[in-house]
């Protein structure tokens, strides 16, 4: 079973709802217990970085999140869930994150005529580029195009974990790998086709 995280985050119903529409078998749950115990995490999360990181732990799932992390299991992480799994982001100062990812997440800051007429959020589709192989993009084509809405991007400490980029302004990191972990800055579950397919990576990858 394939658990989606509920801690109040607005993107829950469209991500369960994606999950089924590929025939994954899903539940939302808020169970601390049920957490622990599935055979894949969704972390999804919309808005702001502080009440996301608040709302996990007023319903007592930030130490289960980190110790599903922690064992192996498949975990996908979205948008804001995707900035959780650093260590902090500067949204509020210097907010903690989950700290499974060294590096930080900051916010859109443009200079010169790079950035001239870009807005804060950053919201619509943008071309995915991929510098090392990912297991979520199997069958995804290089300049396949993603649905994002977002004010922040990670910016990670080791390379290494960055499986996608896109620009908007500037090139940014916006999906990483580490081990069993996968999380991405757009939203699969509002991406199409495109984003089918990564959740039937993710499905994939806990058979």
């Amino acid at each position: 079973m394939i658990a989606v995280v509920d801690y109040g985050a607005g993107n829950l119903g469209s991500v369960h709802k994606a999950l089924r529409f590929i025939g994954a078998p899903v539940e939302v749950s808020r169970d601390p217990e049920r957490v622990a115990r599935a055979d894949a995490l969704v972390l999804p999360g919309v808005g702001a970085f502080h009440r996301c990181m608040s709302g996990l732990a007023e319903a007592g799932l930030t130490g289960p999140v980190r110790a599903f992390i922690a064992s192996g299991r498949p975990f996908l992480g979205i948008c804001v869930g995707l900035q959780m799994l650093f260590a902090e982001s500067e949204e509020h100062g210097a907010e903690p994150g989950l700290g499974v990812l060294p590096g930080r997440v900051v916010r859109f800051r443009f200079e010169g005529a790079a950035g001239e007429g870009l807005k804060v959020p950053h919201i619509g589709w943008n071309t995915l580029r991929f510098p090392r192989p990912g297991a979520l993009f199997r069958g995804v084509p290089e300049g396949a195009r993603a649905y994002f809405v977002h004010s922040y991007y990670p910016v990670p400490e080791e390379p290494d974990v960055t499986t996608a980029e896109t620009e908007y302004g500037r090139p940014f990191c916006c999906a990483v790998e580490r081990g069993s972990v996968h999380a991405t800055q757009f939203h699969p579950e509002k991406s199409g086709e495109v984003g089918l397919q990564i959740l039937r990576n993710f499905v994939a990858l806990t058979a």
